[in-house]
C-alpha cells in the first residue's frame, strides 16, 4: 500500500504510527521522527522528496476475535509536492491500496484530487484519514457537532472525486465510495499518534448495549440519536419531552475524545482519572507527571492508538496481493492473460514463472551503485538467480535492451536501511542488487522467454 495526500497534510507523520507499532521506533518518538523520510535534506526541510518503502509485520486479531494471524505490510511513503508527482506514479505502479491522507483544516486540496485520480486511473483501491482534528478540538475550539459536519463535508469531497475518475469497468467488484459506516474512514491526530474508526467505538458499544458491531457501526453515523430516558433510538433530534438529543456520533464518539482531550492538556487530573478509569487505563507513576501535549499523547495512544485504527483499515478494507492481482493482472501485463506469465501473475503463484516490475532506482550507501526497486507480481527471486532484464526498449523475440545476467542479492527496503534476505516470494516489495547496470529507471525482470 502507498500512503498518498497533499503537500504538509501528514504522510510522513502518520506512517511513523505504523512504523512504531512495528517496533523500530519508540512510541513516544512516533510523529516526530518521521521515520520514512531517510535524507538529510529531507528531515531539515520537513518535506518528503523521494517515496521511501519500508516492510512492516503485525500480528493482531482483528479480523475474528482471539485468533491471532501474522501480516506483513509493505508500505511506500510518498512525496505530497506537486514537483515530485512522478515518485507518486512510481509507488502506485507497485501498490494495491492507497491511504489517502487529509488535513482537517484544509480540506480536500489540488494535489489530493490529482494523487487520488493516479490512484483510481492504477486500479488501486482508496481508505481516507481525515488528519490534524487535534486542532479543532485544541486551536478552534469547535464543538462535537460542527466537527461532524466538517468530516461529512471532507468525505463528501473525496467522494465526488471518487465518483468522476472511478472506472466502472475495471473489474474490481466493489464500490470505492469512502463511507464511514463500512469502516473505509479513520479520524485522528498523527502527530500525537491517535486515531479512530466507527469500528473501534461499535465493538466498545456493542457489548454494552448488546448489538452486533456492524449494526452499532451504521448507528454510530448520520441523522441516529439515542434517547437516554426512553432508552431508545430516534431518527430525529427531539426526545419524547421535546429536548434536544445530541447526534449519536456526537454523544458516543466526539465528546468523550474532547472532553479528555481537553482535561489532559489542562492538566485537570481529577477529570482525567476519572475517565480512565471508565476506560480501563492506568498510567504509571513517571506517566503521571508528564505535562500538556506530552500528557495527552501518552493517554491517547493507550486508548486510541493510530496505528490500530490504521491497520484495522489496512487488513480489513484494502485488498491483498492475491485478490488485487486478480483484477490488475490484465492491467499491468501487455502480454495474453492466458500465457504462463500472465496466469501466474493473475494468480500470484510463487511457484510460478518470475515477473517483477522494477519501479525505481535507489542510490545505495557505495558511491554510484543502485537498489532496484520494485514488486515482485509472480514467481520467487532468490539471489544468484539468472534472469532476463528487459529494458523500456525491449519488444518480445528481438535482442534490444535485453540482458540475461545473475542477480547478485535480494533485499528488502527498510527505510533507510536494507536487510538481506534469501528470496521474495510474489505479493512483495524488493530491493535487486547487481542489476544497475543494465536499467536505468524502470523495466521488467523475468524468467520466461
Amino acid at each position: 500500500m502507498s500512503v498518498i495526500a497533499h503537500v504538509d497534510h501528514g504522510k510522513s507523520t502518520l506512517t511513523d504510527s505504523l512504523v512504531a507499532k512495528a517496533g523500530i521506533i519508540a512510541e513516544s518518538a512516533a510523529g516526530d521522527a518521521r521515520a520514512t523520510d531517510t535524507r538529510k535534506d529531507e528531515q531539515e526541510r520537513g518535506i518528503t522528496i523521494k517515496s521511501t518503502g519500508i516492510s512492516l509485520y503485525y500480528e493482531t486479531d482483528i479480523e475474528k476475535e482471539g485468533d491471532k494471524k501474522g501480516y506483513l505490510i509493505n508500505l511506500i511513503d510518498s512525496p505530497g509536492h506537486v514537483d515530485f508527482s512522478s515518485e507518486v506514479t512510481a509507488a502506485l505502479r507497485v501498490t494495491d491500496g492507497a491511504l489517502v491522507v487529509v488535513d482537517y483544516v484544509e480540506g480536500v486540496a489540488v494535489q489530493t484530487e490529482t494523487v487520488l485520480r493516479q490512484a483510481l486511473g492504477e486500479m488501486i483501491k482508496p481508505v481516507l484519514m481525515i488528519n490534524k482534528i487535534d486542532r479543532a478540538i485544541l486551536e478552534l475550539q469547535v464543538d462535537g457537532e460542527a466537527m461532524y459536519q466538517n468530516f461529512l463535508r471532507v468525505i463528501e469531497n473525496v467522494n465526488v472525486i471518487v465518483a468522476t475518475y472511478e472506472d466502472e469497468k475495471s473489474g474490481m467488484g466493489e464500490s470505492l465510495q469512502i463511507d464511514p459506516q463500512q469502516g473505509t474512514c479513520a479520524m485522528g491526530s498523527a502527530l500525537f499518534g491517535w486515531a479512530f474508526t466507527l469500528t473501534k467505538f461499535a465493538i466498545i458499544y456493542g457489548k454494552k448495549f448488546g448489538i452486533e458491531r456492524d449494526k452499532m457501526r451504521q448507528k454510530l453515523w448520520g441523522d441516529n440519536y439515542f434517547d437516554q430516558k426512553g432508552k431508545k433510538w430516534k431518527a430525529t433530534n427531539q426526545s419524547d419531552e421535546g429536548k434536544e438529543l445530541k447526534r449519536a456520533f456526537v454523544q458516543f464518539m466526539m465528546e468523550p475524545v474532547i472532553r479528555l482531550c481537553r482535561a489532559s492538556m489542562n492538566g485537570e487530573m481529577e477529570k482525567v482519572d476519572k475517565m480512565l478509569g471508565t476506560l480501563e487505563i492506568t498510567l504509571k507513576a513517571d506517566e503521571r507527571n508528564l505535562q500538556g501535549k506530552h500528557l495527552m499523547k501518552n493517554i491517547f495512544q493507550k486508548w486510541i492508538n493510530a496505528a490500530e485504527a490504521l491497520i484495522e483499515m489496512i487488513i480489513l478494507k484494502l485488498p491483498s496481493p492475491v485478490r488485487a492481482q486478480k483484477y490488475r493482472a490484465a492491467y499491468l501485463y501487455e502480454g495474453p492473460v492466458d500465457d504462463p506469465t500472465g496466469q501466474s501473475i493473475k494468480n500470484c503463484d510463487k511457484d510460478g514463472e518470475l515477473a517483477i516490475f522494477i519501479s525505481k532506482m535507489i542510490p545505495s550507501a557505495d558511491k554510484g551503485r543502485f537498489y532496484a526497486f520494485g514488486r515482485v507480481f509472480s514467481g520467487t527471486v532468490s539471489a544468484g538467480q539468472k534472469v532476463r532484464i528487459q529494458g523500456p526498449n525491449y519488444t518480445p523475440g528481438s535482442k534490444n535492451d535485453l540482458n540475461v545476467k545473475g542477480i547478485q542479492r535480494t533485499i528488502i527496503m527498510m527505510g533507510g536501511k536494507v536487510e538481506s534476505v534469501p528470496d521474495v516470494p510474489c505479493g512483495n516489495t524488493v530491493g535487486l542488487v547487481g542489476v544497475d547496470q543494465y536499467l536505468l529507471k524502470q523495466g521488467t525482470i523475468t524468467t520466461h522467454e
